[in-house]
């Protein structure tokens, strides 16, 4: 199946009922002068591109033995694509039915961003697919963006080349960058660009919270299912002011040693690598977590996505947002207890706030407390992944009838949210409020 887009010709893989479009370019590779700049467009190409083969990870650690994550999600050759800085590409699953009849169809759109703490992560991990949207009627993307240093180094020499003196947020720089390719060239897989949902687990689920924050994003997204990573009260996202991310920019620079921005842009990446994992092993030994991470720059966000959950700032839209039984923040106490904890309370407080909101169409809250099956790990932070993509196939874990009837009924949910913005077409899933505090369990 061959799709015209803005920049030229694409060629996707066409499998039952459904055709993949694998590695589509929608901005420059960000190499050489471009490392440590904001995306540009991608350049037109002549011909037809085939789009048949998924891209690179952006260049980051690959998980190494003693890695819980290893086996769960990084040990099947086939989903390991190489690390490359040239990585700003992304990935659509349409109806066949939607492509033949692009202008008569107005697929619903679903925008996926891979977690992997700013870090790491990428586009085709073995849990993400999009047969199970497509065959639904919904038209599937999930992106690649710049992560760790690639995606974040805020620095005064890169602030001195921009100008509006500012630097970082480079992978969120990209996120909106593919977010507007979606939106401009979406049609034309048969997609509707006024009904784009933007979806994300830990995070993604953060970028996706960014990104409602930021006014960039202003009249692009009609909906968001915010997965393990909302912040609203509790410090768990920090997102420093510009200044704060300058400083440890410059000291993560200093392990390069790096002596001008020329000498830093021509350093291998393996050597950048190397300089963020040190300095983000010594930011986690001080206990200070995360620090390579979206700043408030004035430009991609005026103020911390805290403040704008706080100051009723966040678009006004459907948004359901949940966790795990035992996610981020959980404690033994609340495990005892049978409750997620700390990020269950923030997806609460999320929805209560954005339910406040003059003419707001709803927000809902989930909590998926199953135990998987084959270990005790129990629900742990990122399984719900394989059920909301329908991947369970995929997964090395004995699953059984349960598992997919909850797989179901999840995939049921998000498409039926992502098509009408509400998860449930009985009314069974109530929204969050003060006066009936509702959660759906899984």
């Amino acid at each position: 199946m061959t799709i015209q887009t803005k920049y030229g010709l694409i060629e996707g893989v066409q499998e039952n009922g459904y055709t993949v479009f694998k590695g589509v370019p929608y901005a420059k590779p960000p190499v050489g002068a471009l490392r440590f700049m904001p995306p540009e467009e991608p350049e037109a190409w002549s011909g037809t591109r085939k789009a048949d083969t998924f891209p690179c990870r952006c260049t980051q650690y690959a998980p190494g033995e003693g890695n819980p994550f290893l086996k769960e999600f990084y040990s099947d050759p086939e989903f390991l694509p190489d690390f490359s800085e040239d990585c700003l590409y992304l990935n659509i699953w349409a109806p066949d039915e939607a492509l033949a009849d692009p202008a008569g169809s107005r697929c619903p759109v679903a925008f996926w961003i891979h977690g992997g703490g700013f870090g790491g992560g990428y586009s085709s991990e073995i849990e993400f697919d999009g047969a199970a949207n497509a065959k639904a009627g919904i038209i599937l993307v999930t992106i690649n963006y710049r992560v760790n240093i690639f995606g974040f180094l805020t620095h005064p020499w890169l602030d001195a080349e921009n100008e509006r003196g500012i630097s970082g947020n480079y992978g969120i720089l990209d996120q909106i960058a593919a977010l507007r390719f979606v939106h401009e060239n979406i049609a034309a897989f048969g997609g509707d660009p006024d009904n784009i949902t933007i979806f994300g687990q830990s995070a993604g689920c953060m970028s996706c919270q960014v990104l409602l924050s930021s006014p960039l994003t202003k009249g692009l997204i009609a909906k968001a299912i915010l997965q393990s990573g909302v912040a609203c009260e509790e410090d768990f996202l920090l997102t420093p002011t510009h200044a704060e991310e300058e400083e440890f920019g410059m000291k993560m620079v200093e392990y390069t040693g790096a002596a001008s921005l020329d000498e830093l842009r021509s350093l291998p990446a393996e050597k950048l690598l190397e300089a963020y994992g040190r300095f983000n092993g010594e930011m986690m030994a001080a206990g200070k977590g995360l620090v390579v991470v979206p700043n408030v720059d004035g430009y991609v966000l005026e103020e911390t996505v805290k403040d704008c959950w706080k100051n009723g700032h966040l678009p006004v839209i459907p948004y359901i947002a949940g966790c795990t039984g035992n996610d981020l923040g959980t404690t033994p106490e609340d495990l005892a207890a049978d409750d997620p904890g700390m990020l269950l309370r923030e997806c609460k407080a999320f929805a209560r706030r954005t339910n406040e909101a003059p003419g707001a169409p709803g927000s809902y809250v989930y909590a998926f407390m199953h135990k998987l099956p084959g270990d005790d790990w129990g629900a742990f932070h990122t399984c719900e992944t394989w059920y909301m993509f329908g991947t369970l196939g995929r997964c090395w874990r004995p699953m059984q009838d349960e598992d997919h009837a909850i797989s179901e009924r999840m995939l049921a949910n998000w498409f039926c949210f992502m098509k009408t913005g509400r998860p449930d077409a009985s009314g069974a899933w109530r929204k969050y409020t003060e006066e009936d505090p509702y959660t759906e369990i899984f």
